[in-house]
């Protein structure tokens, strides 16, 4: 029992050390707005 709660404890400290990089990166990083354009083939549009 005690090998599961160590396996449990590590894989739970992995969860939390995962989800606290995705904070950071969503914290710190900004996203650059950009205006996007596409161009759509006129026969593409005759369906």
């Amino acid at each position: 029992m005690p090998s599961l709660i160590r396996f449990l404890a590590i894989v739970g400290i992995i969860v939390a050390l995962v989800y606290g990089a995705m904070i950071a990166v969503v914290s710190f990083v900004t996203p650059q707005p950009r205006e996007m354009t596409y161009s759509i083939p006129p026969q593409r549009l005759n369906k």
